[in-house]
């Protein structure tokens, strides 16, 4: 395996029992995203022809500049052509669901690349990369479901099968945006990833102004089912925090606060004060759904971790989302990525999903490595 020094990969390559070809040294033990771009330049210069990057959207980003760094350009390689409303623009707030469009405002087939066939045939020679899940913000549709699925792409590629690839956008949000509740998203680049069903995730999706009614209804509905004396650990997201507005709490947008009997306990607790929490007496975690991903746990909402779902006991979930995002799945089922393979197997099956102010569903739930084919 081809890869960098130490903790940025030949340790782990060597724990696992393979053989690490080492191709880039950073310079010092505290590593910069400088030397991911590097890394990750080095290991496609030295021929690899898929890299596997663990992280987050940043992480990504940086693994586009380090293919443009490649080219000359210094750019990273994308659509081109007329922009309209709805295209993608390099280094620029895009809306997440937002497909590339050609000139004639269709959407463009995802293996139809829209550039110069000087591009083309420069990102022929360029490996594909897929993002193993490792990191808090994974809203780019370049990651493995989980990093087991990781693996088994990996695998596959290696086989004598094609593993067929798609050209996908690097997307990371504005930070300072989203502790404002804002989610704008920049489109940086886009890669060439495996693409399996099953394995590789999908890209966030946004719940449209339309559908705002919706989440007020479904925010409702949960509000009704708080029950007297059980702490509610409410989760990051949008829908979270208009059960929190409903209540006249105020949501810390990317943390968990603790609700007990409409007061506010805890505001952005950690994983520590969310185990004493649920130690006090009875708890519950109040999730949402990421649109167009379906995950529930283990994107954005790392502090609700394997110890903390353990500690809420045989119930631990009380989800929330509206009807249009179940509906927009499209039969696939909500997915469970704690890190533990066996609290995620604990919460497969099906669960209630409060939908409208007196309305829920019943949703499949299923742990990221059961889709595998």
């Amino acid at each position: 395996m081809l890869t960098a020094a130490g903790a940025m990969g030949a340790a782990v390559v060597t724990e696992a029992g393979l053989e690490p070809v080492v191709v880039f040294t950073p310079s010092s033990v505290a590593t910069t995203p400088d030397d991911t771009v590097a890394a990750v330049a080095a290991v496609a210069a030295a021929g690899a022809s898929l890299v596997l990057v663990a992280g987050g959207d940043g992480t990504l980003r940086d693994a586009v500049r380090g293919l443009a760094s490649l080219s000359g350009s210094g750019e990273p390689v994308g659509p081109v052509g007329p922009v309209g409303p709805g295209d993608p623009v390099w280094g620029a707030p895009v809306p997440f669901g937002a497909p590339y469009a050609g000139a004639d405002g269709r959407d463009a087939p995802q293996n139809v690349d829209l550039r110069p066939e000087s591009a083309v045939r420069r990102e022929r020679v360029e490996p594909a990369v897929l993002g193993i899940p490792a990191g808090v913000k994974m809203y780019s549709p370049v990651f493995a479901v989980s990093p087991v699925a990781a693996g088994a792409l990996a695998v596959d590629w290696l086989g004598s099968e094609t593993v067929p690839t798609a050209v996908r956008e690097v997307l990371d949000v504005d930070e300072a945006a989203l502790r404002r509740a804002r989610v704008e998203p920049v489109l940086y680049g886009s890669l060439r990833v495996p693409q399996r069903l099953g394995r590789t995730q999908a890209r966030k999706a946004p719940t449209p102004v339309s559908e705002q009614e919706a989440v007020a209804a479904a925010s409702q509905g949960a509000v009704r089912a708080m029950r007297p004396g059980v702490r509610y650990l409410l989760g990051p997201g949008g829908t979270t925090a208009q059960i929190a507005a409903q209540l006249g709490l105020a949501k810390t947008p990317l943390g968990v606060d603790v609700v007990l009997d409409g007061r506010l306990v805890a505001a952005g607790a950690d994983e520590q004060r969310l185990l004493a929490e649920a130690a006090a007496g009875p708890a519950q975690a109040v999730i949402t759904v990421i649109g167009g991903q379906g995950f529930l746990l283990g994107r954005g909402n790392q502090q609700l971790s394997p110890r903390v779902i353990r500690a809420l006991g045989a119930d631990p979930l009380l989800v929330v989302a509206p009807e249009q995002k179940l509906v927009d799945l499209g039969g696939r089922p909500l997915l469970v990525d704690t890190g533990d393979p066996d609290v995620d197997a604990s919460l497969a099956g099906h669960i209630r999903v409060i939908t409208g102010a007196a309305a829920s569903a019943f949703y499949a739930v299923a742990a990221p490595e059961a889709l595998a084919p």
